[in-house]
């Protein structure tokens, strides 16, 4: 088996386990939610307690390297800023306007964003099978969303804008700079978006309040410690982590395909820690998700024999230019 494919296998594993990973916030999100939490301090705290595990092993990771960090400091600020702050923000004001299920297809968007950047930046036109396979995911995540709410102006200018801010998280973490380890620029982005929600907090454009009240999780009451735990360690510290290793060695395009089964793996979770069981249009919505995601990800993995760091990433005098 060559080097390439066993990359490839290796990025389907890795980004499967970021999705299952992003997957269980909404459930810990939501019992926290449930006992008087605001949407915003949900999302600063999983950010900024995230930033702080992951700094013990990400300054281990940067020895030797903090050159680099300071090369990559504006990449690293902007995507904090944008895929991890913005996108939040992005979303939850998003939900202010439309139904859960509506924001969340017009997040999922970005993945189309993805397709046009690498065609517009990088002249990598889709393939037929790259197209059916993008129209096969939307088309699945409409099923298992059930976006029936209607549109609202606003709304969804939020909703796109959040879409952007998924679509960044994937372009940026594809990059090969290979100088940055995966995991230093996870916790970057998560230490700017940290500061960037905070601010957004002291100024009130997002609000916060919490409780130190038991929550229902897993049919039963366990401390708010647990979720905040949940939130922290897996949805946001290991998601992140090994969501820019997935990108790396998947490149941009597949893994936002194959990010998509955060969705399917959100629901899964939210059955099994809240009861909420899904309906039948709702599975077979997410075997149609599964099966754009291999559409694309065979086609991708077949249009050359390259690298996928040589697909994703133009180099011109050795600095990334994607």
């Amino acid at each position: 088996m060559s080097v390439t494919r066993i990359a490839s296998y290796s990025g389907l594993g890795i980004a499967l386990v970021s999705a299952l990973s992003f997957g269980t916030a909404g459930s810990f999100g939501d019992s926290l939610m449930s006992t008087g939490w605001t949407s915003g301090a949900v999302v600063t705290t999983r950010i900024a307690l995230a930033a702080v595990l992951l700094t013990g092993p990400a300054l281990v990771a940067l020895r030797g390297r903090w050159r680099s960090l300071w090369s990559s400091a504006g990449l690293i600020a902007f995507y904090g800023a944008v895929a991890v702050a913005g996108c939040q923000l992005f979303f939850f004001n998003a939900v202010q306007h439309l139904d859960v299920g509506v924001a969340l297809l017009l997040e999922y968007m970005g993945i189309v964003l993805v397709v046009l950047w690498m065609w517009a930046r990088h002249r990598r036109r889709p393939g037929k099978l790259t197209v059916v396979g993008m129209i096969a995911a939307v088309v699945g995540l409409v099923l298992v969303l059930d976006p029936s709410g209607g549109l609202d102006p606003i709304g969804l200018m939020w909703g796109l804008l959040a879409g952007a801010g998924l679509a960044v998280y994937f372009v940026v973490s594809a990059r090969q700079d290979d100088a940055v380890p995966p995991l230093v620029v996870a916790w970057g982005g998560m230490v700017v978006g940290a500061l960037v929600l905070g601010v957004a907090a002291l100024v009130r454009v997002l609000p916060m309040g919490t409780a130190t009240v038991d929550v229902e999780l897993f049919g039963q009451q366990v401390s708010w410690l647990v979720p905040v735990i949940g939130l922290s360690v897996v949805a946001a510290a290991i998601a992140y982590s090994t969501g820019v290793i997935a990108a790396r060695l998947l490149g941009a395009t597949v893994a936002s395909f194959v990010g998509l089964t955060e969705v399917l793996f959100a629901v899964l979770f939210a059955a099994l820690s809240v009861g909420q069981i899904p309906g039948t249009m709702q599975l077979i919505g997410g075997l149609v998700v599964l099966v754009g995601v291999a559409l694309v990800k065979a086609t991708e993995n077949n249009r050359d024999a390259e690298p996928a760091a040589e697909r994703e990433l133009s180099v011109v005098g050795g600095t990334p230019t994607a």
